[in-house]
């Protein structure tokens, strides 16, 4: 099996706002950069999505070293997730989980492969996840620099109504 080592970051420019996400895979020599954006997301959305986007990459299964500096994402796909498929995507509160068709899709990608997560400190100097913040806050400005402000509103707007 191959070993891959990812680091993954999202970020949002107003919780919700136009936001981006960013992942670096690793294999041996080889170096693979991948972010993309939204007008219209979450914090969160953009780290599910980054670590979504960054298994999906994976043409087999391999054995990955996953690093993000997102609790959500580490304590979910390897604590909240079971219990959640459990209770039928519900929360123990018995209310519908947020982001669940991210989660859903992070639970489809992970399990094709042996992932170890780990967590680290956002903004604290470690290279993989400063270069992916650097990256995710490209694809924001990407976003922005793409729509108009009246379009990234509504965009909003129809984002926010959906709840």
């Amino acid at each position: 099996m191959k070993r891959v080592v990812i680091h993954s970051d999202g970020a949002c420019h107003g919780n919700p706002g136009p936001g981006g996400w960013a992942a670096i895979l690793r294999h041996g020599e080889h170096l693979l950069e991948v972010s993309g954006g939204s007008p219209a997301t979450t914090n969160n959305r953009m780290e599910l999505q980054a670590a979504i986007e960054a298994l999906g990459v994976l043409t087999e299964p391999c054995e990955v070293e996953f690093f993000t500096d997102s609790q959500y994402v580490k304590n979910g796909v390897t604590s909240w997730v079971a219990g959640w498929k459990r209770n039928g995507w519900k929360t123990a509160a018995k209310q519908p989980v947020k982001n669940e068709d991210l989660w859903r899709a992070l639970d489809a990608q992970a399990t094709r492969h042996r992932v170890t997560w780990r967590w680290v400190k956002g903004h604290a100097g470690h290279d993989g996840n400063e270069r992916c913040d650097a990256l995710a806050t490209q694809a924001v400005e990407k976003v922005k620099s793409t729509h108009t402000r009246q379009q990234l509103a509504e965009r909003l707007a129809e984002f926010v109504s959906l709840g």
